[in-house]
């Protein structure tokens, strides 16, 4: 029983490193920040999702040497990250677990799994590193960089869904639009005003 424990938690921390680095268009974060408190790192963290949800969720932390930590155990199904210091704007992210399976389907290029519809917040807003390549490293003149305020992002949905919303390598980040259109990632970006 402790070993099925230990390999889902493994498991778990895979997904949320895996979150981190999407977040950061495949970056990691480097020693070059002074550590924040935990306080202050919970605080970021809880700004990624309504506050309903962001009460109740685990939050966990990353630290440069890339081991993760849980600052808060949650009773809902929603993990919270903080924000980056290494990306160039506020992008705490918050996600429940199908989000979680799309992200380590990503993280191993692999197909994320059929029918499971999942959910992340980016309350504070986001940036990466390209629109239309899941695994640029940093943003260049061709990859369409993409900075968004506010958002919710629906993963894991059904290609039919996504035909419905813009596929522009540069789009209105005021309205919602798919994210690396065309691949096995593409996900809805849906601002929040």
């Amino acid at each position: 029983m402790q070993t099925t424990g230990r390999k889902q938690q493994e498991w778990r921390n895979r997904a949320i490193v895996a979150a981190v680095l999407l977040a950061v268009g495949g970056g990691a974060l480097a020693a070059g920040h002074p550590a924040s408190s935990d306080a202050q790192m919970i605080a970021s963290a809880m700004r990624a999702a309504p506050a309903r949800i962001a009460k109740d969720a685990t939050i966990v932390a990353m630290g440069a040497d890339g081991t993760m930590r849980t600052l808060r155990k949650g009773t809902n199904a929603f993990t919270c990250m903080p924000d980056n210091p290494e990306t160039p704007g506020p992008d705490p992210m918050c996600m429940d677990q199908n989000a979680m399976e799309w992200i380590n389907a990503y993280m191993t290029k692999k197909t994320p799994p059929p029918g499971k519809l999942g959910m992340m917040y980016m309350l504070a807003g986001g940036t990466d590193a390209s629109n239309t390549d899941p695994y640029a490293q940093k943003p260049d003149s061709g990859n369409h960089w993409i900075k968004t305020g506010p958002h919710f992002m629906i993963v894991g949905a059904d290609p039919a869904f996504y035909a419905n919303y813009p596929k522009s390598a540069d789009p209105d980040t005021a309205v919602p639009y798919v994210m690396w259109a065309d691949t096995p990632y593409e996900h809805l970006m849906a601002p929040i005003k």
